[in-house]
């Protein structure tokens, strides 16, 4: 891969990535900060984002290390304005945010967990793969 690709992230990704440290997903917050791909975020996802990492119970770490994480993804993303929106198109409206994200940021890559739930995303250039998948193309393999 030699363009940096650009991503949105959908929230599984980022809870995944929060509660274990051996999966894909951890390896993708981890590299965030490298610049090795760039991340695309609007404010609607950013919050999204806080409203479900801060439920209760759900991962296992203080709210300041949350805090500190949904920090770092805010300072390293690029902020994506949104010219326009492509609702509906999904069955969950929270998928929306995601897939809006990616469309208005031309984003190469969708990266979630749920690929059946971005069905949709192919009528919009956007290649829908899992962590594992964007991490392979990351270190140079073939989907």
């Amino acid at each position: 891969m030699k363009a940096c690709p650009q991503i949105v992230l959908d929230t599984n990704v980022l809870v995944a990535g929060l509660r274990s440290r051996n999966g894909a997903s951890f390896e993708l917050l981890r590299r965030l900060p490298t610049g090795q791909y760039r991340l695309h975020l609007t404010v609607p996802l950013a919050m999204e984002y806080e409203d479900v990492l801060h439920r209760s119970g759900l991962l296992p770490l203080p709210v300041d290390a949350i805090d500190a994480v949904l920090d770092m993804v805010c300072a390293v993303a690029v902020q994506q304005s949104v010219h326009f929106l492509w609702r509906p198109q999904l069955r969950d409206p929270r998928d929306e945010l995601v897939l809006e994200a990616a469309v208005n940021a031309s984003a190469d890559y969708l990266v979630t967990h749920n690929l059946r739930d971005f069905a949709a995303a192919g009528g919009f250039a956007v290649q829908v793969v899992t962590p594992g998948q964007f991490l392979k193309l990351l270190d140079g393999g073939a989907l």
